[in-house]
């Protein structure tokens, strides 16, 4: 299963493997990896190089240890690369218009997806969730259940990569969403005109018209984008 490694940089070879196996499928979610020793006999190499790169596997979230069990490849590898992402964006000083442009790319393509790929089920969900936002007792509630929308919308495309790039910007998606949301909702017009566009792009999903959904979420994005232009940097980064 495992090729022996005879080059400089071992654990960085063995991290290699193992990254490559998750790729292909020959090591799945909850998988259990090869004991130390077994590792060490099968890859031809150190204990110590074994350690380093079970090491930063752990730390990327690509494998968890479980004390007493030995290591396995995380069950929740979705949300190893969100923070990473994150972090990569403050360090090379990103601004609000890069999430935006991000968002665009990917969400006005999901909501043209979603609108041929919706199922009755996940109309019955957009409803209830357009009802939650209307019924939110505040800003907190109300961009909870803004995010919830906007990512219901890329599973609804079925795309995992879609959902997962969506995922991956979480943390700074919170941050965008909730100020944001604060900046238009200082005027009390400027919520009607939220909840309208939020309308529009449900109700486009619902009557399954590609088009409908892609100038209601661009129509959605451009408002949020001219907010996004009178907000301080700081308060994204």
């Amino acid at each position: 299963m495992f090729v022996p490694i005879k080059n400089k940089k071992v654990y960085q070879h063995v991290i290699e493997q193992i990254q490559n196996m998750v790729m292909e499928g020959t090591l799945k979610k909850g998988d259990k990896l090869p004991s130390e020793r077994d590792l060490v006999a099968q890859l031809g190499v150190s204990r110590t190089s074994i350690r380093e790169a079970l090491r930063s596997l752990e730390v990327i979230g690509l494998i968890e240890s479980r004390q007493g069990e030995g290591n396995f490849i995380s069950g929740n590898i979705d949300s190893s690369f969100f923070e990473p992402l994150s972090v990569m964006f403050m360090l090379n000083k990103g601004n609000p218009e890069s999430i935006l442009e991000l968002r665009m790319i990917i969400e006005v393509e999901a909501a043209a997806i979603a609108a041929k790929k919706i199922k009755e089920e996940d109309i019955e969900e957009m409803k209830n969730l357009m009802d939650e936002l209307r019924k939110a007792q505040n800003e907190i509630e109300s961009a909870k259940v803004d995010k919830k929308l906007h990512y219901k919308i890329a599973q609804i495309t079925g795309n995992y990569l879609i959902v997962t790039l969506l995922n991956a910007i979480s943390s700074l998606m919170e941050s965008f969403i909730k100020d944001a949301r604060g900046m238009i909702l200082r005027e009390e017009e400027k919520r009607e005109v939220l909840m309208e566009q939020h309308q529009k792009i449900c109700d486009a999903l619902i009557e399954k018209d590609s088009k409908k959904a892609i100038l209601a979420m661009k129509e959605h994005l451009e408002t949020i984008n001219e907010t996004m232009k009178k907000l301080p940097k700081k308060k994204i980064i």
